[in-house]
């Protein structure tokens, strides 16, 4: 990602940076953001132990909460610190992506590192850096070179988020349901959960809405969050088999723990903190990374059409992708993904992934003929590597594969792990699993190929740093809708993922359902209307958007001109009257900055919404293109009715969004050049 730099300065803080306590002791410490309106306070116990808090605007968000780690066969390091010095800083930038949901995104903060030392024993140091911005706080600990700490096994960190009250908390559990996030989110008080994962949305009883989570994960094991207080969580870091939280030596850092807080829902959706935390591009020309909507041979296989593994039913044949990228050219799609295109999914191939090749393909499916197919029509192939977990059986033949995809111009590849554990013993969200999802994008990265990962470790923005990290799963998609036994997502999930979920960055949901009278064993189904499913493009960012229905079910239908209209990647994106659970309203303006879309969506229950367009430009007249839930339209009885229709708007105009049970709208405003 480019890093454009529009002001940047460091000062002293004189101004900022205040010592509130007696002469000579200095053991607390405030700093507060750009605007003032988030003051942090640092401070040292009697009993030398870090301590933080930080208000919004004078509210409460964290109260006073313990800092620190323990150790494996070590003295911990939590307690008996004094501060040697402390350095001040300011910063103001703005930078530019290369795709997003803004354009530019300005990293404006105010830092405070902290430099601590143990008062007796062995002095061992360790800095605590804070940032705090006009939305939020982010914070994290470097541990120096240094005599006495070079080789560390953490086994535990001591970091706590506490509030004022038992507050309400949208969450999904941590392994219990599954390894890779796809839960139902629930809101329940703080006193009703467990441990829990990031990001977890909370609404506090100040009337805040406060987002906890990390940013820059590398090399470092996942923070979930332990319920130790109906008021407090701290941070339960995934271990390793061994029971070794994280392996490290001196000089290493953790990652961000970060605090997002907003007045409304909105606030919090479309901060920027996570990315700021993450380091500039490693990657120079970034002109082969591009965005894309695509299609696939996939959906088929969940409905039992096709198989992965060889048969009569076998999708991934030559003469069946040839014709999907006929669709996707006629239809302006950029590409299309085939799934089971390789040998080793014959037989029960979640049992063992060492049985996956990931450069001979199955004879039915010429890789060659294939992409030479494609790339005259002007579609790409996108690969896709499934591994079932064996992570390092993949990792023996990555060159080789990303190799074999760069000769035969395949940039993209969709990557899965379909197993409970990595290796048969290391969960997806570990150090374990953080090393290894790095390294396939940074080998991805050598090859000019993007990635879109599925049963992922969670996104924490890594996308700054490597922006061909361009989408992942982890979160629960489409794919439920054909054989979850409960039935499949129902319309309330949908209108929680922005707020939840989508902090963490692009998810793909692959949103596009047009037919809803498909049978499953499970009996699960789509639980939206079709003008939900449009609207979905908007609501659920991705960079690489997928269309997921069959193409036959999108041929001569109008409703379809949306999803071909609609772009993927954002100059910038505003949310509006929206309340999680129930009801969310978000507008995206496409990377030229010329056309603002609109989605909205409900759950189960039908409601009418008045949504003011003040986010058009002034003095401009727009053509809105309307998809609307037609008349009798209920996700239950009858998805499909849509009633399109276009009128002349302004940003005077108040539109009356009347939304069906389960239901949608989606909205395409075009500037009437005069």
């Amino acid at each position: 990602m480019k890093n454009i730099r529009y002001r940047y300065c460091i000062i002293a803080l004189a101004s900022i940076l205040i010592y509130a306590c007696s002469a000579g002791t200095k053991k607390t410490y405030n700093i507060s953001s750009p605007g003032k309106n988030v003051a942090l306070v640092f401070e040292l116990t009697a009993s030398g132990e870090p301590k933080y808090s930080f208000t919004s605007n004078g509210k409460s968000v964290i109260e006073p909460s313990l800092m620190g780690f323990e150790f494996q066969g070590i003295q911990k390091m939590t307690e008996g610190f004094e501060v040697v010095s402390t350095e001040e800083k300011s910063a103001d930038e703005t930078w530019e992506q290369p795709w997003g949901e803004f354009k530019k995104v300005r990293d404006h903060h105010n830092e405070l590192v902290v430099h601590l030392k143990e008062s007796k024993g062995e002095e061992r140091l360790v800095d605590i850096i804070f940032r705090v911005f006009d939305d939020g706080v982010g914070f994290r600990y470097e541990f120096p070179k240094q005599p006495h700490l070079g080789k560390v096994k953490i086994s535990n960190e001591i970091t706590q988020f506490t509030f004022k009250s038992n507050n309400d908390v949208w969450w999904i559990p941590v392994h219990r349901e599954n390894s890779y996030y796809e839960s139902e989110y629930r809101k329940t008080p703080i006193s009703k959960t467990d441990t829990i994962n990031t990001p977890a949305t909370f609404e506090t009883k100040e009337n805040l809405y406060v987002a906890i989570h990390e940013a820059n994960l590398t090399d470092f094991a996942s923070m979930t969050l332990l319920k130790t207080s109906d008021k407090q969580y701290k941070s339960d870091l995934v271990p390793w088999a061994d029971g070794v939280k994280v392996y490290a030596e001196t000089p290493f850092k953790t990652p961000w723990r970060t605090v997002v807080v907003g007045k409304t829902p909105g606030d919090v959706a479309t901060s920027t903190i996570m990315l700021n935390l993450n380091e500039p591009s490693k990657i120079d020309d970034l002109s082969w990374i591009t965005p894309s909507k695509y299609i696939g041979i996939w959906w088929g296989m969940h409905l039992e059409k096709f198989t992965w593994g060889q048969g009569p039913k076998h999708g991934a044949t030559t003469k069946n992708t040839k014709e999907y990228i006929d669709f996707a050219a006629k239809n302006n799609f950029d590409g299309v993904l085939v799934e089971g295109w390789n040998e080793g999914w014959d037989g029960d191939w979640t049992a063992d992934g060492k049985a996956f090749s990931f450069v001979k393909a199955y004879p039915d499916f010429n890789l060659e003929e294939i992409t030479k197919y494609a790339a005259i029509k002007n579609v790409r192939l996108i690969g896709h590597h499934e591994t079932a977990g064996a992570s390092k059986h993949y990792e023996g033949q990555l060159e080789d594969a990303f190799k074999l995809y760069q000769k035969m111009g395949v940039n993209s590849v969709k990557t899965g792990y379909v197993n409970k554990y990595l290796d048969k013993k290391e969960w997806h969200d570990s150090q374990y699993a953080s090393r290894h999802y790095r390294k396939v994008i940074e080998t991805a990265a050598k090859y000019h190929i993007m990635i879109d990962n599925h049963e992922p470790i969670k996104g924490t923005g890594i996308q700054r740093t490597y922006p061909n990290f361009m989408s992942q799963e982890g979160g629960r998609g489409q794919e439920y809708n054909a054989w979850s036994v409960d039935g499949g997502n129902t319309p309330q999930h949908l209108t929680t993922l922005p707020f939840t979920r989508m902090l963490s960055g692009p998810f793909d949901y692959t949103p596009g359902n047009f037919n809803f009278d498909y049978k499953t064993p499970s009996g699960a189904r789509v639980q939206t209307t079709l003008a939900n499913q449009l609207a979905l493009y908007v609501i659920i960012f991705s960079p690489l958007q997928m269309a997921s229905d069959l193409p036959e079910n999108y041929v001569d239908k109008p409703e379809f001109q949306f999803i071909k209209d609609v772009p993927c990647t954002w100059s910038d994106t505003k949310v509006l009257d929206s309340k999680i659970g129930e009801y969310t309203t978000i507008v995206r303006k496409d990377w030229d900055e010329k056309n603002w879309y609109l989605g909205s969506i409900t759950n189960k229950e039908a409601r009418d919404l008045k949504v003011t367009l003040s986010f058009l430009d002034k003095g401009k007249e727009y053509e809105a293109e309307i998809y609307a839930d037609g008349a009798g339209a209920n996700y239950k009885t009858n998805p499909y009715p849509v009633a399109i229709s276009k009128q002349k708007v302004n940003n005077q105009t108040v539109l009356n969004i009347k939304l069906a049970a389960g239901g949608g709208t989606a909205i395409k405003f075009t500037p009437i050049e005069k």
